[in-house]
């Protein structure tokens, strides 16, 4: 121990050696730690802001949905009246085309009725130019048999009972509540052959749907086990009419003919199945039928729509619609006796060199295109299309 100044001092502690790694530890570099204090925010500016290109693409394709859709409104029908909106005025149209469709029965029109039943459609046009659907409730598809001798009307709630049974038997997967709604007796004369007597008895039998009609033709011609008078097969009348077409007849209503609904015989749909402006229920024996004299032989202001389509098509192939797009869309759309079309464009895929009197819309990719025709059918909404080869090659290309 040494000693100095009689004061002892201590050794100090030994300093760690350093580690050195071993040769075969692979050696790894530090990353330094930054603050983010320290951090510059132009390191992320490249991540946040789009490519300029990219972002004036986006920015023009804004644009042009701007410009399309104020285009449209350019475009559109006439907006509804007050009194259409109020339903406070009768609807007077000029009708264009008539068909049906199975829906449910409407409760609020028919509150007896319940199940499926056939709705009459018929489309056309009114005085100002409003597109109008009118689905038409109560009309039941029926046809007639010779009454067979010795059956009164006593008899027919049991021929009723035995033919309802044999439409269930042949309709079994129908979920029709009733297939034979009702029977009557009728006094009508058939135009086959000479008859002396002006009229005779006849049933007519009223089904549930126009597809049963068939149907119970094909039982009753075949024949049916009646008590008192053994196996019987009918002759049937009038069962391969069309149910359109009977429609039209028993209402007498003519191709193309003005129709009225009054006020108050109508009710705006609840849920809609078309774009049509108006769109409503009625029944049919509230539909007046106008006969084409004086006034009601005027023509309604149609909207007609010719068009024709373009493609890309391969040398030596016809083409398809899997390979080879639509390049181009051209619309002409003029009103019923205007002598000039107060619409004129053509939608083209990419660039097009301006046309003169025609609007000329280009689109980056054929969806856009499809499309861009697509609302324009919707919201132009023409009456009647027309054009070269459509009905066999442009809108078929189009909806495949």
């Amino acid at each position: 121990m040494n000693r100095s100044n009689g004061s002892a001092r201590k050794r100090p502690p030994p300093t760690p050696k350093e580690s050195w790694p071993n040769k075969q530890q692979a050696t790894t570099p530090t990353t330094p730690v930054i603050d983010d204090e320290f951090l510059d925010e132009d390191v992320f500016l490249d991540e946040t802001l789009l490519p300029e290109d990219e972002e004036s693409l986006i920015l023009r394709d804004i644009e042009q949905r701007q410009d399309f859709a104020s285009r449209l409104a350019k475009w559109a029908r006439p907006p509804l009246s007050s009194g259409y909106v109020s339903q406070c005025q009768s609807i007077m149209f000029q009708q264009l085309d008539i068909d049906y469709v199975i829906g449910d029965s409407n409760r609020e029109l028919l509150p007896l009725s319940s199940g499926s039943a056939a709705i009459i459609r018929i489309f056309g046009v009114t005085r100002e130019g409003h597109s109008v659907c009118c689905k038409v409730h109560g009309f039941e598809p029926y046809f007639y048999i010779s009454c067979p001798q010795g059956m009164g009307p006593d008899d027919i709630s049991h021929f009723h009972q035995i033919l309802e049974g044999r439409m269930r038997e042949a309709n079994r997967n129908s979920k029709v509540p009733q297939f034979v709604r009702h029977i009557e007796m009728v006094q009508k004369r058939s135009i086959m052959y000479y008859q002396q007597q002006k009229s005779q008895p006849f049933l007519k039998i009223v089904v549930a749907l126009p597809t049963m009609v068939a149907s119970c033709r094909g039982i009753l011609d075949r024949g049916i086990q009646l008590d008192g008078l053994g196996m019987k097969s009918f002759m049937t009348y009038e069962s391969n009419v069309l149910f359109a077409l009977r429609f039209m007849i028993d209402c007498n209503i003519v191709g193309g003919n003005w129709i009225e609904v009054p006020v108050g015989k109508y009710r705006k749909t609840a849920k809609t199945l078309s774009y049509c402006q108006l769109e409503f229920d009625c029944l049919y024996s509230d539909i007046i039928s106008r006969h084409p004299e004086g006034e009601f032989s005027k023509m309604a202001p149609f909207r007609i729509l010719s068009f024709d389509i373009e493609c890309a098509g391969r040398k030596g192939h016809f083409p398809e619609p899997t390979h080879d797009p639509v390049i181009q869309v051209a619309n002409l759309v003029t009103l019923q006796g205007e002598k000039q079309p107060f619409i004129r464009n053509v939608m083209t895929l990419k660039s097009c060199a301006p046309i003169v009197g025609v609007d000329v819309m280009s689109f980056e990719t054929e969806r856009d295109v499809l499309l861009a025709w697509r609302d324009f059918i919707r919201e132009v909404d023409p009456d009647v299309m027309i054009g070269y080869n459509i009905c066999k090659f442009d809108l078929p290309y189009l909806i495949e």
